[in-house]
Formats: structure tokens, C-alpha cells, sequence
């Protein structure tokens, strides 16, 4: 997500390390985007626990991803033109508050006991609806809220915001989910407090929801103080043909083409986030507050990255560093999907996610940097349906892989061993089919040509 100037490479603008937060609306954003992906990554946690407590299937917990990418793929033309003709402040506002609503109707089908697989994915269908129109009126809007030279950092601030929420957001969620466990009553008890721990016992859920929604409202509520940025020129009528030309971008663009599919398709074999239930509660004895560790240790290592990235920028043989780190994620997940011992399971997940980091810097780079701003909110919506494709769809792939293959662990493991290699396969078949993408050198824009 960096738009740098020639001279200016991210995090490294003219006002230091801190130069985006001289700007009021910037820091009313990057609280309301914090506050939001934490009250989702909380949201995420409590369902994929909750569904698999109810279901004890894998193929369920792999539906989770699915309904939430359906809506980003399919009104991926709709949330894409709606950024660049509308209001985005107010379409980032309004979409986080019905991904609120959403954590409320899991919080009250659950209190009244009314809740069903099936409705917890009706309702996550709603909020893929949410997260598609957020995404890119949310990618959008950051870029008039700094000037130029301020922005590579207020981007590398933004990302380091989400990495943040990935990690304190669903390790919050297991210990949420913990308060409702039979091992906190019993220590309440001990301590004197056996009525409380009755209370809470078999709330966990309910607890994470009702979290959840309070971060979401509050992080809507931030958006909407924003100041209204100023008036865009009259843009041209929506019509199918501009609504395509994110698409027809991206396919012209064949450096940011490589970049966003290979994105794509390693984290859709390497996705493992569907199938952390079954090793936190079969594999590695861990429990829910355990899921919510093994949840936040890829963002551990992101963060990580993002702050050394931050201050040391990748300056030179970027497209070798993301394949090669790419690949490094495929071997991560593998070693992963055969570990059996907490401390070495979560390492190779604090790994995994520092890998990636290096894929998202580059990818986002590359596309803020190509992208003209009077189709930049429809080119984020196809990058949303690329990002969501791979977190998503890659939920979905190793829930039905390991259904198949079996119940419980049986199925899990090799369904994770075999997405780490298939993503390694990917690095080294995408170096080849896109060299250019494999000699691309600089990211701070100076030796970019901007396409017409």
C-alpha cells in the first residue's frame, strides 16, 4: 500500500518516523483502523472456536472462509466503483458498522441459545458483504488524508496498525474465550469467587462477541470524525466498461499481475487458520486461549518485519527477496503442519508470518505505485478479491482437504503439509513465468515508469 516519491523510500519520508502523525485526520484513521481489526480479529477467533465446538468438523470451519469471500468476489465490480464515485470516508464508516451489527447478532443468537451453524454462517455472510465495500474504500481514502511525501510512511504505519491488531486482537479473543472455560471457574473458585465462575462458565462466546462489537462501533465512530476530505472532481457515470478497468489494469500490468497472483495462490496452499482449532485442542493440548496464540504468532512476525522494513527498506533485488521468502513460507507452514510441540509450532508461525510480510510490502508497493487515483479504488477492490481469495479460499482448501482425508488430526496434518509445498511449488513456478517480476530491483519508485 505505498505511494513513495522518487526520493523517498518507505517509512523514510521527510518528517522521520513519525511525519504521518502530524496530520490530525491520519490519526483518527490509523485508532479507527486499529480498533477495527482488533474487534474483528477477536470476531474470528470466537467463531472458528465456536463453530468447531459445535461441529467438530473441519469442512465447517473451512466454510467460514468461503462465506466471507463471496460477497468480496461478487460485488467486487459494485465496492470497487462505489470508492471511486462516493464518499469513502463514509463507505469505510458505514461498513464497519455493519460488521458490527454482526458481531451483535452472534452475541444475541447466542445468548438466547438460538444459535445454529448454519446462522453463524448466514451471518458471516453479511459481514463478507461488510469487509468488501471496507476494503478498498478503506485502502482508498488513506491517500488524501496525508500529502506525498508523507505517505509511504503513513502506509507503513497503517500496515504496522493491522499487524498490531493481528496479534494483541486474537490472543484477546482465546483469553475472552477462556472466561467462559471450566479451568477459569474452577480457579475463581478458589479464590472465592464460585458464583462468578458459574456465571461465566460456557460464555466464553458471548464474551468475545460482545468485545467485538464494542471495538467495531467505537472504531466506526472514528471514521465518521475524520473531516470530510476534500470534493473530488466530477467523475465519469458508472457504467460495466470503467467498472472493469481495474481488472484491465492489473491484466496490462504484468509485474503487478505476478505480484497479487503469487500472493495468491502460496497463502491458498499454505493456509493453515481453519484447521488451528484442531491443533489447539488435539495436537497441542492448548485450548482456546492456546487457538488464540497460534492465531496471533503470524502476526508477531509480520510486525517484526514491518518494523525492520520500516527502517531498513528494501532498496535493491526486491522480486528475489519475495520469491525467496515466499518460498520460506511454504517451508514454514510444512514445518508447522508436522510439529507436535507447542513452543515449536508457534515459532514456525511467527516465521510463516514474517515471510509473508515481505510478499504484502512488495505487492502493496508495486500497486499504490502503478495505480492512477481515478481508478485506484477500483483496482483495490480486485486486490481485495486476491487478498480474501488467499486468506479465505485458503481456509476453505484446507478444511475440505483435510475433511476428506479424515476427522480431527488425521486429516489436518497432511492437509497442512501438503499446502506448504504446494506453496513452495508456486514460488518457484511463478519466478519462471514472470521474470519480470523476479528482476524487479527498487521500490522507492525511482526506477518505476508509471504506466499510462
Amino acid at each position: 500500500m505505498t505511494n513513495a516519491s522518487a526520493d523517498a523510500a518507505p517509512g523514510h519520508s521527510g518528517g522521520g518516523r513519525f511525519a504521518a502523525f502530524r496530520h490530525g485526520p491520519f490519526v483518527l484513521y490509523f485508532l479507527a483502523r486499529l480498533f477495527t481489526t482488533f474487534g474483528a480479529q477477536i470476531l474470528s477467533v470466537a467463531v472458528i472456536w465456536h463453530i468447531y465446538a459445535l461441529t467438530k468438523s473441519a469442512l465447517f470451519t473451512g466454510m467460514v472462509g468461503l462465506v466471507q469471500f463471496l460477497p468480496l468476489a461478487l460485488l467486487v465490480l459494485v465496492t470497487g466503483t462505489a470508492a471511486d464515485q462516493f464518499g469513502r470516508r463514509m463507505i469505510m464508516g458505514l461498513s464497519i458498522l455493519l460488521a458490527a451489527a454482526c458481531a451483535g447478532a452472534m452475541m444475541l443468537l447466542t445468548l438466547s441459545a438460538a444459535i445454529t451453524p448454519v446462522l453463524m454462517l448466514s451471518v458471516l455472510v453479511v459481514f463478507g458483504v461488510a469487509r468488501a465495500f471496507l476494503g478498498p474504500a478503506s485502502s482508498s481514502l488513506v491517500v488524501s488524508l496525508v500529502p506525498n511525501k508523507d505517505f509511504a510512511n503513513a502506509v507503513t504505519w497503517n500496515s504496522s496498525a493491522w499487524q498490531a491488531a493481528t496479534i494483541v486482537g486474537p490472543a484477546a479473543g482465546g483469553l475472552l474465550l477462556g472466561l467462559g472455560e471450566p479451568a477459569f471457574a474452577r480457579w475463581l473458585a478458589g479464590i472465592g469467587h464460585a458464583e462468578l465462575g458459574g456465571f461465566l462458565t460456557g460464555h466464553g462466546p458471548e464474551i468475545a462477541y460482545t468485545t467485538a462489537f464494542a471495538f467495531m462501533a467505537f472504531g466506526a465512530v472514528l471514521v465518521f470524525l475524520i473531516p470530510k476530505p476534500p470534493k473530488a472532481p466530477p467523475k465519469e457515470r458508472p457504467t460495466l466498461h470503467n467498472m472493469l478497468e481495474g481488472f484491465r489494469f492489473i491484466w496490462k500490468q504484468k509485474v503487478i499481475l505476478g505480484a497479487i497472483s503469487l500472493d495468491l495462490f502460496a497463502v491458498l496452499m499454505g493456509g493453515v487458520i481453519a484447521l488451528l482449532p484442531i491443533y489447539a485442542e488435539e495436537i497441542l493440548k492448548l485450548g482456546p486461549e492456546g487457538l488464540g496464540w497460534l492465531r496471533a504468532a503470524p502476526g508477531i512476525g509480520a510486525i517484526a518485519v514491518a518494523g525492520i522494513l520500516a527502517t531498513f527498506p528494501i532498496r535493491d533485488h526486491a522480486g528475489h527477496i519475495m520469491f525467496a521468502c515466499v518460498a520460506f513460507f511454504g517451508l514454514f507452514t510444512v514445518v508447522f503442519g508436522l510439529s507436535t510441540v507447542a513452543w515449536l509450532s508457534i515459532l514456525a508461525l511467527i516465521l510463516l508470518g514474517a515471510a509473508d510480510m515481505v510478499s504484502v510490502v512488495v505487492r502493496e508497493t508495486l500497486l499504490q505505485l502503478w495505480t492512477p487515483d481515478e481508478v485506484r479504488g477500483r483496482v483495490n477492490a480486485v486486490n481485495s478479491v486476491f487478498v480474501s481469495a488467499s486468506n479465505e479460499l485458503g481456509e476453505f482448501r484446507a478444511g475440505t482437504m483435510a475433511h476428506v482425508i479424515g476427522a480431527g488430526a488425521v486429516g489436518a496434518v497432511p492437509a497442512v503439509v501438503i499446502g506448504g509445498a504446494g506453496a513452495i511449488a508456486v514460488a518457484g513456478a511463478w519466478a519462471w513465468m514472470f521474470p519480470q517480476l523476479r528482476k524487479a530491483r527498487r521500490l522507492d519508485g525511482s526506477d518505476v515508469e508509471h504506466p499510462t
